[in-house]
């Protein structure tokens, strides 16, 4: 019997690359500056700047707009007749 490897589908190696790289840029603009005294203040700072990191921080693979901006509008442009209801 040999090993064999299981990738779950094509590529998906690199998708933990991405995954990785937000883990990193999570931790050095937001973990390691502050000094949280309780995890309610850790988990109130991440959940705000994943927020900041989806909705407001420009990422040069979108040309400078945020992955939120890119998402709803790749979702209009692949549904142009069809309402989408967003999330705010």
């Amino acid at each position: 019997m040999g090993v064999r490897i299981s990738m779950d589908g094509k590529g998906r190696f690199l998708e933990n690359n991405l995954v990785v790289r937000l883990w990193r840029t999570l931790k050095h603009e937001c973990v390691y500056p502050c000094a949280w005294e309780t995890g309610s203040q850790a988990r109130a700072s991440v959940r705000k700047w994943v927020d900041f990191y989806d909705r407001k921080r420009p990422h040069s693979a979108f040309g400078g707009k945020p992955p939120t901006l890119v998402y709803w509008q790749r979702i209009e442009q692949n549904q142009p007749d069809q309402q989408v209801q967003r999330v705010a």
